[in-house]
């Protein structure tokens, strides 16, 4: 089974939209590891990979969004990427520090 959109779209068209596939991708695990962390822990719970995942992901969408020249989406996601990597400022900045 040939999709025709898929066969129409260029090398470079076909780079891009498995980029947008792979930022989304990574986007939804975020998702399902703070599932998985939560119902391992019996709380809810946001483990700092989440906001990696969140981070990566929107830089791939936004990455993809400004290709395609959707302003709507690359305001959103380069938004974001403001309030994860504070969050993930946040964190680092009240872990205690290493013990050697």
């Amino acid at each position: 089974m040939t999709l025709p959109y898929l066969n129409s779209l260029s090398s470079l068209e076909l780079l891009w939209l498995g980029i947008g596939f792979l930022g989304q991708f990574i986007f939804f695990s975020r998702f399902v590891l703070q599932w998985f962390v939560s119902e391992k822990q019996q709380k809810s719970v946001i483990p700092i990979e989440f906001w990696y995942l969140s981070i990566v992901g929107s830089v791939f969408l936004c990455a993809y969004a400004m290709y395609r020249k959707d302003i709507v989406f690359t305001l959103g996601f380069s938004l974001n990427l403001l309030v994860y990597i504070r969050n993930v400022m946040l964190i680092n900045k009240n872990k205690p520090p290493n013990k050697l």
